[in-house]
């Protein structure tokens, strides 16, 4: 006796529909082999990396498609998927601890997806905001702040348009 059973996890992806709702990435992929002009990340399998061993090989290629990524594209348009408020006395005078911690992180998480940058800072009045390029990173950078020097940490996933608004603030 066969039973009809769902199975989730496997590759057949009718339908399903689509996750995500970046309009700077190509549904299609881009032809390999491309690389991005302005940071020289790659495209292989699908996907933007930062290999230092390929990356020579990959841009040398005669047949290699020079493209922006999408990383590249939101910073030089300045639009931002995340955004990380920071507030407070104690900002201040715990300045540059924070901005270290915070470019530590943006380091490392562009290391693993190039596509994860810090668009801007930038102080408005008595804040610090952060522009990102994913709001992943937005809430990652709030989230290791909060862990690293305890305050008010709240997370807004608004979806119109998409985007994740962060604010910390730390009075004492």
């Amino acid at each position: 006796m066969q039973r009809n059973v769902e199975k989730f996890g496997i590759s057949d992806k009718r339908g399903r529909k689509r996750t995500s709702t970046d309009h700077y990435a190509t549904d299609s992929g881009l032809k390999e082999p491309a690389a991005c002009q302005t940071c020289k990340a790659i495209y292989r399998n699908k996907r933007w990396q930062l290999d230092a061993e390929d990356a020579d090989q990959i841009r040398r290629h005669s047949e290699t498609h020079w493209v922006n990524c999408p990383a590249c594209q939101k910073v030089s348009e300045r639009y931002p998927e995340g955004v990380l408020t920071l507030r407070g006395d104690y900002l201040w005078s715990h300045e540059e601890e924070i901005n270290n911690i915070l470019a530590n992180e943006a380091q490392n998480a562009m290391a693993k997806n190039p596509l994860q940058r810090i668009i801007q800072t930038f102080r408005d009045g008595d804040s610090l905001v952060i522009e990102t390029t994913e709001q992943k990173l937005a809430e990652h950078l709030g989230r290791t702040l909060n862990r690293a020097h305890r305050g008010d940490l709240q997370i807004d996933w608004s979806e119109t348009p998409r985007a994740c608004r962060v604010s910390w603030e730390r009075w004492q």
